[in-house]
């Protein structure tokens, strides 16, 4: 009799897990992988992988991609905007979709920190991917993976790399302004201070040069670069490592006073293309932020020689940039039953 005790709870786990599994691909049981949490001997390892919506939601990518097309056809800068959004998510509490909450009583909003307020942009872009998602798949595509879809898909769409996009991760039902401020690197960092940010995330050299590539594409606003050019060692005098007209270029953009919010391209020269010419910028001294010269004149570690890398061959920078964002990705996501997919990417359920 308690044989057969044995075998019915037997029979009635194995069927539990087998239903979950199909609820949930990859749910289940021999789905490891990097950053995946735990660890502990005998634990599920619920990694992420790239069929995780196969079953569930297998049109899941083709929505995504049509919204975007839609969104970048009508305004290319949306592509930067939303690869933006899925950095600052992930460099926080990890890649778990914290940065679409609004303020609410349980919630302080990271939009509102230092790197995000004024600058962070694409909410309505999610929104609409994410309503389009609940109506084929309900409760099934979390706002983390939206982001990191968006991020992969907008670098397809402005002629970047593409790569095989782990999926599963679950969204957050917290997030953290103060991380948020302390964490993501300022547009003056030090080349030091951007190494010791991306190793705090687990990425190396070679990833803050491939992700800095990213800048390829995109604007930034007047309040991130003035300091180079009126101040950048408190002499009041410019930073020297400027090239003169790409100088005289800003200083009629960016006032010494006022114009905070004005932009200019991060690559003036193919701004909404996603390659490797903001490394042959960088060389030429016509890269916008500190935290882009530095990368060739901080006299530490080998930025120096992955730049002019990149800058040579942009085959070399498309790969690691794909492995790097891959990388990215997995830092820190909440899987298996930790966190939830909300159903408003702006509210905890």
């Amino acid at each position: 009799m308690a044989y057969l005790k044995v075998a019915f709870g037997f029979l009635v786990t194995a069927f539990l897990s087998a239903t979950v599994s199909l609820a949930h691909p990859g749910l289940g049981f021999g789905w490891g992988g990097v950053g995946a949490p735990g660890g502990q001997s005998g634990a599920p390892s619920y990694g992420l992988f790239p069929q995780f919506y196969q079953f569930s939601c297998p049109q899941a990518e083709d929505i995504v991609m049509s919204v975007l097309e839609k969104a970048i056809a009508k305004e290319p800068r949306m592509a930067a905007s939303l690869l933006r959004l899925h950095f600052h998510d992930c460099f926080v509490q990890g890649c778990d979709a914290s940065i679409l909450l609004d303020n609410s009583a349980t919630i302080v909003s990271e939009k509102n920190s230092l790197p995000n307020r004024n600058s962070v942009r694409g909410f309505e872009v999610i929104d609409e991917i994410k309503a389009k998602l609940e109506e084929a798949c309900p409760q099934t595509v979390s706002c983390a993976d939206i982001l990191a879809m968006a991020a992969r898909g907008s670098t397809v769409l402005s002629g970047g790399p593409s790569w095989e996009l782990p999926l599963g991760r679950r969204d957050s039902k917290t997030a953290s302004l103060s991380t948020s401020n302390n964490n993501i690197p300022p547009p003056n960092s030090t080349l030091q201070n951007l190494i010791t940010l991306f190793q705090r995330q687990g990425l190396d050299e070679v990833d803050l040069v491939a992700l800095s590539g990213g800048h390829t594409i995109g604007v930034a606003r007047c309040a991130t670069f003035k300091q180079r050019l009126y101040n950048q060692n408190g002499n009041n005098l410019p930073d020297q490592t400027l090239e003169r007209t790409y100088y005289y270029g800003l200083k009629s953009v960016c006032p010494k006073s006022g114009g905070d919010n004005n932009i200019s391209p991060l690559d003036f020269g193919s701004p909404v293309k996603f390659d490797n010419l903001y490394f042959k910028l960088i060389l030429w001294g016509k890269g916008l932020l500190n935290s882009d010269e530095v990368l060739l004149t901080g006299n530490f570690g080998n930025t120096m020689e992955l730049v002019k890398a990149y800058a040579k061959d942009e085959n070399l920078f498309f790969k690691q940039f794909a492995k790097s964002m891959i990388k990215m990705g997995h830092i820190s996501p909440l899987t298996g039953f930790n966190g939830e997919v909300r159903k408003n990417c702006r509210l905890v359920n």
